[in-house]
């Protein structure tokens, strides 16, 4: 395993992490979540991703209930967990300083611990001022229930603003934010954020390194036996997989197939390894529903030196999504 430091800070993450979102308790179990979380340990991850939205806080339970089966030591683990939708009360969601601090303290309640490492704001909150969300996550970290802070699919004018203001009134700034990343998702990442990473010390765990299954070529020929999507409450990425735009990226999945044959790795390693290969992320967050997807998943820190310059060419000319570099104004 590689590990990576959070950003500017002194936190180690490995390279590859593991995550709850989808797979525990929709599709798995106590046993397998177990298995697939000791494949992940035993292969040097210490990254374990949840939210208090993960099937209703069930996926924080059942990972608290595996930490607890295998007895690891809990100073080898970073934890994370993210506050927006935590129930149907009024109060129940967004980034007030209620909902921080009730949604935080519920969190460590069902993950069996007595703080995490990471705490995000799981989403931008427009009815909440930023300041009162800075402030509220200030005080999370004072009293000892989380480490570091970070954030969420914000974008990077909120980001700043959160920074500038905990900067001005000597509060603990954000350190890292977890946007989705992959080949068909880059601008965040590789170009609004870019000003980020050396202004702020951003660090990234980013997610969805397969577009939801598309980069694997799971779905060239359709839908596979026993996939998930033949389960009914998960209509919705099914039908987001074959929308007119899920199409066009399947097409270019298989554009993409004989650059990974050439290089003799699977679809799905050359797309984790892709993302691996730019600075600015510190850590891929993986998912898997059987231990042997997480196995496969890790060969993918293999790969990453067999992307040259040559070989990420040839996936540049057939993504054709390169984000454009904003113009550089300086001495006109």
């Amino acid at each position: 395993m590689i590990y990576r430091n959070l950003g500017k800070s002194g936190l180690k993450v490995s390279a590859l992490s593991f995550g709850a979102w989808v797979t525990f308790h929709d599709q798995v179990e106590d046993d397998t979540a177990y298995q697939c979380m000791k494949a992940a340990y035993d292969a040097g991850v210490n990254f374990f991703d949840n939210a208090e939205a993960y099937a209703q806080g069930e996926a924080e339970k059942m990972m608290g209930r595996v930490i607890k089966k295998t007895g690891w030591k809990r100073t080898d683990l970073v934890l994370s967990t993210k506050i927006f939708w935590g129930g149907q009360g009024v109060n129940d969601r967004g980034l007030s300083r209620k909902h921080i601090f009730e949604g935080t303290n519920a969190a460590l309640k069902r993950l069996e611990t007595d703080y995490v490492d990471l705490i995000f704001c799981h989403r931008p909150d427009i009815h909440t001022p930023i300041e009162e969300t800075v402030w509220a996550m200030n005080l999370i970290l004072q009293q000892g229930k989380a480490l570091y802070w970070g954030t969420s699919e914000w974008n990077s004018t909120q980001l700043m603003e959160a920074y500038q203001f905990a900067r001005r009134e000597h509060l603990i700034p954000p350190l890292m934010e977890q946007p989705e990343y992959n080949m068909f998702r880059r601008e965040k990442v590789e170009k609004d954020y870019r000003p980020l990473y050396k202004k702020m010390g951003l660090g990234t765990t980013i997610w969805s390194p397969l577009a939801s299954g598309i980069l694997t070529g799971k779905y060239n020929d359709g839908i596979p036996d026993r996939s998930r999507l033949s389960l009914e409450n998960y209509q919705w990425l099914k039908e987001r997989i074959f929308s007119e735009e899920g199409m066009k990226k399947i097409e270019k999945v298989k554009a993409l197939q004989p650059v990974a044959d050439e290089l003799g790795v699977s679809m799905a390693n050359m797309a984790i390894a892709w993302c691996l290969k730019n600075p600015d992320v510190s850590t891929v967050i993986t998912g898997a529903s059987k231990p042997e997807q997480v196995v496969e998943n890790m060969k993918s820190l293999e790969f990453v030196d067999k992307l040259t310059d040559d070989v990420m060419e040839k996936i540049e000319s057939v993504l054709q999504n390169k984000p454009k570099p904003e113009p550089d104004w300086r001495g006109m």
